[in-house]
């Protein structure tokens, strides 16, 4: 019963998405407000449907009825009520039902929003059917491919039990995070499509869209962080980032986004590079949907994806229809999106931007290339050849230098033209002070040459930046009389914008300080200790006290050794770290330990355990050094990121303005 009401459910769900697309287009081609409103009302009917059903998947794994092939592959009897929750994105089919909700709650939530002047009205159909066409797709898949209420000839006892990867409490957040960040990204693709279409190519649909980008963006780069700390807790080999096709599929869109971003705002600054923000905002669009194809075809393996699937060639088939109707209106508009300005010089605030998006791009398309590998190769000569992290380091660390170089040095550009002189005058005590820094180190023989260029560029940017926030910090403190602290509340209130992108700017540089440290710094060892018997690693020293073996929830058992950890000799804590194995899939993980502090983690790995006479087990360690950077800078990046996207006082002004001016539309029926 709860099976069927929920796929009748998905199917009213995908045949008012077919409904509200041809209204749109319908009452757009009549002129007929009327229709255009019932298309926006089916948006909502939509999200109500999506909803209920994943309402009553959940409470179909809650129940445990396992009489549902979805609810019987994923969830267990003795599975904990939060993990059967988070279940509903556990697998293949709930995970694209999830993935219709949160499209459903975009949309529904962007058409929904009172349109206060006829641009923004004129745009509303076209947006309205660009961003239902998406949802179409996905609610056809999951109304005909991967029906996540198929059901059973027989009801099995129990359940197969969650991927034991996806147990972690991160796994709860991370891959929401995802999906928000991609289908957000829908929405200014929409708009954008929208414009196109219509010829209203100024930029007003950037005004529109500016807070759902930033939205978007700032749920993906959660994903891509929790997802890191997630690969940290769980994969156990050490480190955060691996280069996984899974990973670089939600990096790409990341970067193709954050290209996005500022380069917008050259054209809002200037009205330059029209057509340059329609192609990254396709691109980033196009990827998005790409990086769903590789996670979910199963085409290129990776310890993150769905199995093997036939969604692969209808991802492949949509992706392809998208990217020729986008480029269709994209050519056709061509001569529309001509920019009014040109770049007044090289050394300007506009070539600035426009280097930093170069740069965003060939690491964007080194990526691309280095992921895509297997599928090329395999097509040109039979076999699939990959690339690991190597390939990666090579090629996208020097780019991700000049990127962070770039950061620094593009805060001390002006508009139209900078001077040569006043530029460097502006980076020379900057640059210095970098210099004395990694020289300080060099002499006390820490780090190589390229950890210590890494350091300097990075130290660098970190000091332009900090001098962004004094230098208007202390105007204010100037001209307004003001204490420091509420001079610089005052700037950040005042211009949200700028000072949440600076902040966004000390995260990313954070991070930097910690990747360079785990990437240069790291130490490892493997070892075989027997009980009683020490190991040191820099400053510790870590004594094997033994090993024991327990059942734990569901189908669990837990191999778990006690390790006493010193540093400098003095005693700290005792690591537990241990590997579980669950019987009913046999599969196995190794859970870490780890001593955490602001500078370095100590981090231990079970590997193997040998039950003797006496006991000995072979422990891997790692010695990270500012790993907790990272984490930090993450949560700096997120920070700026919601003061960037909050509203400036002066937004508030013009949009009540706007309210006070509004004119009626023009479209019959208003």
């Amino acid at each position: 019963m709860l099976a069927d009401i929920g796929y009748v459910t998905v199917i009213a769900a995908f045949a008012v998405a077919v409904y509200a697309v041809a209204v749109s287009i319908y009452g757009n081609w009549k002129n007929d407000w009327r229709w255009v409103e019932s298309a926006r009302n089916a948006s909502i009917a939509i999200l109500g449907l999506v909803v209920l059903a994943c309402v009553l998947l959940v409470t179909a794994l809650l129940q445990g009825d396992f009489s549902i092939d979805y609810v019987w592959r994923v969830s267990s009897r003795e599975m904990p009520t939060y993990l059967k929750v988070t279940a509903l994105w556990g697998g293949q089919a709930g995970s694209l039902l999830f993935w219709n909700m949160i499209l459903a709650v975009f949309t529904a939530t962007a058409m929904a929003h009172k349109w206060h002047n006829e641009h923004e009205r004129y745009l509303l159909p076209h947006a309205l059917a660009v961003a239902t066409v998406t949802q179409v797709f996905f609610l056809g898949l999951t109304a005909f491919v991967e029906n996540p209420f198929t059901q059973l000839a027989f009801t099995p006892a129990d359940g197969n039990g969650l991927n034991p990867l996806l147990r972690h409490p991160g796994m709860i957040i991370h891959p929401p995070m995802l999906y928000l960040g991609f289908t957000g990204l829908t929405i200014p693709y929409a708009f954008a499509m929208a414009a196109l279409i219509t010829g209203k190519l100024d930029e007003g649909w950037i005004r529109i869209t500016r807070r759902w980008t930033l939205a978007g963006w700032l749920f993906l780069s959660l994903g891509l962080i929790l997802g890191g700390r997630w690969a940290y807790d769980v994969l156990g080999w050490g480190g955060y980032w691996d280069w996984d096709p899974v990973e670089n599929a939600s990096l790409m869109p990341w970067l193709a986004g954050t290209a996005f971003l500022h380069s917008v705002m050259i054209q809002e600054k200037r009205n330059m590079f029209k057509m340059w923000n329609m192609f990254l905002i396709i691109l980033t669009y196009c990827l998005m949907i790409y990086g769903t194809f590789i996670v979910r075809s199963g085409v290129i393996s990776s310890v993150h994806s769905f199995a093997q699937s036939a969604v692969g060639p209808l991802f492949f088939g949509f992706i392809s229809l998208m990217f020729v109707f986008s480029a269709y209106w994209l050519i056709r508009r061509r001569d529309e999106l001509a920019s009014e300005n040109r770049l007044d010089s090289l050394l300007s605030r506009e070539a600035a931007f426009l280097f930093n998006n170069f740069v965003i791009l060939a690491i964007l398309g080194a990526t691309f290339w280095g992921t895509n590998l297997p599928i090329v190769s395999e097509l040109v000569t039979g076999e699939k050849i990959t690339v690991g992290s190597p390939f990666y380091e090579q090629v996208n660390g020097p780019l991700f230098a000049v990127l962070l170089l770039l950061m620094g040095v593009a805060p001390l550009t002006m508009w139209y033209r900078t001077s040569t002189q006043r530029l460097g005058i502006m980076m020379r005590w900057p640059a210095l002070a970098a210099l004395v820094f990694v020289a300080i180190l060099f002499f006390l023989g820490i780090g190589t040459w390229g950890s210590l260029l890494g350091l300097w560029i990075v130290t660098f940017a970190a000091i332009i930046t900090l001098l962004e926030f004094w230098r208007g910090t202390a105007a204010r403190m100037r001209s307004k009389n003001e204490p420091v602290w509420v001079a610089y509340a005052n700037l950040l209130a005042r211009n949200r914008r700028r000072y949440g992108g600076y902040w966004i700017h000390v995260g990313v540089i954070v991070m930097a300080f910690g990747i360079i440290g785990t990437e240069f710094f790291q130490q490892e060892i493997q070892i075989n200790l027997n009980r009683g018997e020490s190991v040191e690693l820099g400053d510790y020293r870590m004594t094997f006290n033994g090993v024991r073996q327990y059942a734990g929830p569901d189908d669990l058992i837990i191999t778990e050794a006690s390790a006493d950890l010193y540093h400098n000799e003095r005693y700290v804590r005792t690591l537990y770290p241990r590997t579980e194995f669950y019987t009913r899939s046999g599969q196995p993980m190794s859970i870490p330990a780890a001593r955490s502090t602001i500078g370095e983690d100590f981090y231990v790995l079970l590997i193997l355990w040998e039950q003797t006479s006496s006991a000995s087990a072979v422990f891997r360690i790692y010695l990270n050094p500012l790993i907790n950077w990272v984490w930090a800078g993450g949560f700096i990046f997120v920070l700026g990121t919601m003061i960037a996207a909050w509203p400036d006082p002066v937004d508030n002004t013009v949009a009540a303005a706007s309210v006070r001016r509004r004119r009626p539309s023009l479209a019959a029926g208003d």
